[in-house]
Parts: structure tokens; C-alpha cells; sequence
């Protein structure tokens, strides 16, 4: 059993079946995406001037008389078919799956008996993560649920708010009607904490919400046994001001809410499965917090090989659903994916769905571009750990905040895991070539054998531990592919 302190959290390892599967799909939805504006809709509705604030003042009315309660009284998931999309998703190579079970907006997609703003008893009147849970059983993947309420105290204070202008100026939003403070939060700043005037306090100070997520995520964890939670946020509830110099305090000071959750994790499921064999996710990079769980980065990555299992997260466009964004190519999450796993990580997938439950053309045409390259490639991923280097050649991901940029691969760019004694070379730029020069297998033994996935075996040749290999005529030449290396 696990106590709630770092010394025992830190015993845990990652399980085998998040290190094998490489590559989740999530399901980051809720009625944020009615409006189909985009992400933090129901913080940017109440801030005069932002663009999903003139979207609703024109589409549904001011924010005092129709405010986000009401928003979330016409999602109704109508055309949701959980089982449909986990087929599609298990075949475009997901291993796993991941449902949100409460965004910042405080409306939860599962039955609480903590918050009557969930969508058994408001909206679509389904138990959305239950329903997930059940898909996810039936092509026997690991289920995982992500909590983004321990942002969701300041972050929406917004709802407090008036127009500062225009005819509506001084009339205060329905946040601030005293009948919809359970859901909209006692959050006004004579009960925050000093300091907490907007949303940059992301972990706010407030004790009697602290309580609160506290039950939240036990209710979560007895009620659903995840095998992955993942918190919008570094270890609940503390932002260190230097968080690269970390000095855990003596106790667990206001680390008590996030380990005393880990704990329980772990717990329920070494109850349930004889050992513990779920993951914790959470987003700070120093290793005094992260080695309780697991690392998680958002729309980023790693410069390189990490020595502990961690987790690339993105998403096809923005985090919910918005009819003017731009998705990413399924070369590009491709990439992702190849550099992810290189460096001993394992990638998250957001896979946007309208308000009723469907995904549009363009995220089938994803999903089927990654089934034909899964087809193919799969034994290059599944069950596959980092090789002695990440990679070889000049280009590589740039890391600065949340950039993702599709990264303009040379003829030199490889990268390397390894499975059963064998060495899989990603050729990053399959275009345009008939060869590939590679550098980095010096120190193994003479190679006897290689393959091009999906193509069979290709002539090569060895000079002084640089290897030269054909690549086929026959190959895709628009997605990476692996060159299998037998020794």
C-alpha cells in the first residue's frame, strides 16, 4: 500500500502496458464545444472584447441573461456512438484511450453526487465517461480520465464580471447569481486568496476548494478505477515560484490534496489488480514532483532521451471543437509520435468531436491515414524502448512553450528504439533518396539483416560501423518509415 507522502510515491514504477502502447487517443469534449468557437469558451464568453465574448453576445445573448449554465443545457451528445469511435480509433493504432471527466468549466461528464452540473443530470443525460469506459473494455484498452478542475477556481472568475461599456455596462453576469454558486464557484476576490486577481494563478491558494477537488477525485477514482489520471496542472495544489530549485518542505505542506490522490490511485488499483498498474500524469518538469507519477508536456516535447517514461499530449487543432481551425496533417502527427517515442515517451491524442458526438471528414481522414501507416509500421512501435541515442542529423523539434512546429526533416534525420535485439530506423525524410547513410550503430555487431517495413528486405552495405542502406522504390514516400536492423 501507498502512503501519502513522496518517499512512498516515489516507489512506484510505470506499468509495462503504458510503456508498450506508445499511443493513446483522448477524448477532450464536453459542452464547451457547442458553440463550436474553440477552446476555454466558458472563460472567454464573460471577458468584453474577446472574440468567443462577440460570438455569444450575437449567437445566444448577453452573458447576464444567457450565461454558460444555459450553454450547457443544449449539449446533448445526440449522435454519440462511443463503440463506432473506439473501432476506428483501436484500428488507426491506439492502445489505450483517455475521456476528460471535468474541464475548467466545472460541468463533469460522469454521474456525481458532488456536482449537480454533470451530464447524467444536465445536457445529453448520459453518463459520458461510463459509456467511454465501457468501448474502451471491449477492445481490451486501458482507460484513463483527465481533471482539469484543479485550474478551474481562478481561471473562471470571469463570471463575476459586468461590461465595462455598451448598453449592458455594470450589469453583472449570471456567474454572480447567488443560485448557480455551487457551479460557477465562490470565487469573488474577497474569499480568494491574496493575489489570485486572474487566471495566472492556476493553482489557487483557496482551502475550502482544495477540499473540494479532494472528494471530487475520489469520487472519481471509486466510481471508475482508472488506469491513467491526468491532472491540467502540476502536482495539486502548488505552483513553486522557482519550481527548477525546488525544496520539498518538511510534510507535504500543500502537496497534501495531490499525494493524498496518487495514493488512492495506486491503492484501488493494487486492490483491484493484485499490483498497482495505473499512471499519474501531471505537468511539472522537476523531477522532486513528476517522480510521484508520471511526466506530462503539452504541445511539446524533449530535447532527448528521458531515463523515466513520460507522455507528449496534443491534439489534431485546438482543444475543442471549432469549425475555423486548422488541423495538423497526419504526417505531422506522425512525426510527433516517432520523436515522442525515441525519447522514451508515449503519445496522447486529442481527436475532436462536434457537440453531438461525431467527428467530421477531415479527422476520419486522420484516423485513416494513420490506420494504413499503423498497418504497416506498428512493429516499430509497439513494445519498443529508446535505443543508446534518440537520433542522428541536423534537424530536430523546436522546444519553446507550445510551438509545433512541423519540423523540415534532411536526408541525415533518423530516429531509433529498439525491440527483441533488433534496431528500428525512422526515415524522417522518405522523399527523394535511394539510400539511407546511418552512423550511430558503430558499437553493435556486424548487422546481418535489413528490412524495410511494408517492402521486405533491401541490399546493404557496412563500412567502419556506417551502414548503407537501399530504400525501396516501392515505399511511401510521404510518411516516415522504419528500417528494421537485425545484428
Amino acid at each position: 500500500m501507498y502512503e501519502a507522502s513522496f518517499e512512498s510515491l516515489y516507489r512506484h514504477e510505470c506499468p509495462d502496458w503504458f510503456r508498450d502502447a506508445k499511443f493513446g487517443i483522448w477524448s477532450h469534449w464536453g459542452p464547451q464545444s457547442v458553440p463550436m468557437c474553440g477552446d476555454w469558451y466558458a472563460r472567454n464568453m464573460y471577458i468584453q472584447g474577446q472574440d468567443q465574448y462577440e460570438y455569444h453576445l450575437r449567437t445566444y445573448g448577453h452573458p447576464s441573461k444567457f450565461g454558460y449554465k444555459d450553454i450547457c443545457a443544449l449539449w446533448k451528445a445526440e449522435n454519440f456512438d462511443p463503440d463506432a469511435l473506439m473501432a476506428k480509433y483501436y484500428k488507426a493504432g491506439a492502445r489505450f484511450f483517455v475521456a476528460q471527466a471535468s474541464h475548467h468549466d466545472h460541468f463533469f461528464n460522469y454521474a456525481s453526487k458532488l456536482n449537480r452540473f454533470n451530464s447524467v443530470e444536465v445536457g445529453p443525460h448520459k453518463d459520458i465517461c461510463g459509456l467511454w469506459k465501457e468501448a474502451a473494455k471491449k477492445f481490451d484498452l486501458p482507460f484513463g480520465m483527465t481533471e482539469h478542475l484543479g485550474a478551474s477556481f481562478a481561471w473562471w472568475r470571469s463570471n463575476k464580471g459586468a461590461d465595462t461599456y455598451g448598453p449592458y455596462a455594470g450589469v453583472p453576469y449570471d456567474g454572480n447569481d447567488p443560485a448557480y454558486r455551487d457551479f460557477y464557484h465562490d470565487n469573488y476576490e474577497h474569499v480568494a486568496a491574496p493575489g489570485e486577481e486572474d487566471k495566472w494563478v492556476w493553482l489557487t491558494k483557496n482551502k475550502a476548494f482544495h477540499e473540494y477537488w479532494l472528494k471530487v477525485m475520489h469520487e472519481i477514482i471509486d466510481n471508475y478505477q482508472p488506469d491513467l489520471l491526468y491532472s491540467d496542472s502540476s502536482l495539486p495544489f502548488e505552483e513553486p515560484e522557482d519550481p527548477d530549485n525546488l525544496v520539498i518542505p518538511e510534510g507535504n505542506g500543500l502537496y497534501t490534496y495531490g499525494l493524498d490522490v496518487v495514493a488512492h490511485l495506486y491503492n484501488t488499483s493494487e486492490k483491484l489488480h493484485g499490483k498497482n498498474i495505473a499512471v499519474y500524469t501531471q505537468k511539472s518538469r522537476n523531477p522532486k514532483i513528476y517522480r510521484v507519477g508520471t511526466l506530462d508536456i503539452e504541445r511539446s516535447q524533449l530535447p532527448d532521451i528521458s531515463p523515466e517514461p513520460w507522455q507528449s499530449e496534443t491534439c489534431i487543432g485546438g482543444w475543442f471543437y471549432d469549425k475555423k481551425a486548422k488541423y495538423k496533417t497526419p504526417r505531422h502527427i506522425v512525426d510527433i509520435l516517432i520523436d515522442t517515442i525515441a525519447k522514451n515517451g508515449t503519445m496522447l491524442l486529442n481527436i475532436l468531436q462536434r457537440p453531438d458526438g461525431t467527428i467530421d471528414e477531415e479527422a476520419e481522414f486522420i484516423l485513416s491515414e494513420l490506420t494504413d501507416w499503423f498497418a504497416i509500421n506498428s512493429e516499430a512501435v509497439y513494445g519498443t524502448r529508446p535505443y543508446k541515442v534518440s537520433g542522428e542529423g541536423h534537424a530536430s523539434v523546436i522546444i519553446d512553450g507550445f510551438r509545433e512546429d512541423q519540423v523540415d526533416w534532411k536526408d541525415d534525420d533518423f530516429r531509433f528504439v529498439q525491440k527483441d535485439g533488433n534496431v528500428y530506423a525512422f526515415v524522417m525524410k522518405p522523399a527523394d533518396r535511394k539510400t539511407a547513410v546511418i552512423h550511430s550503430l558503430a558499437e553493435e555487431n556486424p548487422v546481418s539483416k535489413v528490412e524495410y517495413l511494408g517492402s521486405g528486405p533491401v541490399s546493404f552495405v557496412q563500412h567502419s560501423g556506417v551502414l548503407i542502406a537501399d530504400l525501396p522504390d516501392n515505399r511511401d514516400k510521404h510518411m516516415p518509415g522504419a528500417l528494421k536492423i537485425s545484428f
